[in-house]
């Protein structure tokens, strides 16, 4: 199966359609969150490392999603604000998602289904590394935190090539 997630179409927070192709040689970092989770304070991190790597292509993609203890019930302007006034959040934001079960977003179907990186999601804030090329390169667990030195190395690796 492939491990590319280029041709998924995703829909942003705002409702438009958005083909991942079309961040072909930046590196991706997806991440589902939420709102009500105990790595909801992840989000700042996040932001700190989108501020910090997003001149040489990194882009923090968000995907709220409630399949875990429902810590994200809110709608999408909800999250926008929650995510702006909290945590200053300028990466995107993506429509919610289902990150398992018969509802699965075909983006989390590819990212879960990824040779030697498989295994359903585990929990918010979950997150997963794609290079330049559209691959899906490593798979970091919820408590892997955004100023990890493991993310970071990876995240600096992927930017390298």
């Amino acid at each position: 199966m492939s491990q590319q997630v280029s041709d998924i179409s995703v829909k942003t927070i705002q409702g438009e359609e958005r083909l991942l192709g079309s961040y072909a040689g930046q590196v991706l970092l997806i991440v589902n969150v939420a709102s009500y989770c105990g790595y909801t304070r992840q989000y700042a991190g996040l932001e700190e490392l989108y501020q910090k790597y997003k001149a040489q292509g990194l882009r923090v993609l968000a995907f709220p999603c409630n399949d875990f203890g429902a810590q994200e019930p809110g709608t999408n302007e909800q999250i926008v604000q929650f995510c702006e006034t909290n945590y200053g959040v300028s990466f995107e934001l993506f429509d919610k998602v289902n990150a398992l079960g018969s509802q699965q977003h075909p983006l989390y179907a590819r990212l879960t289904n990824s040779a030697g990186l498989g295994g359903d999601v585990g929990w918010n804030f979950e997150k997963f590394l794609v290079g330049k090329n559209g691959e899906v390169v490593a798979r970091f667990k919820s408590g892997v935190a955004p100023n990890s030195p493991e993310l970071i190395s990876a995240i600096e690796q992927e930017l390298s090539k």
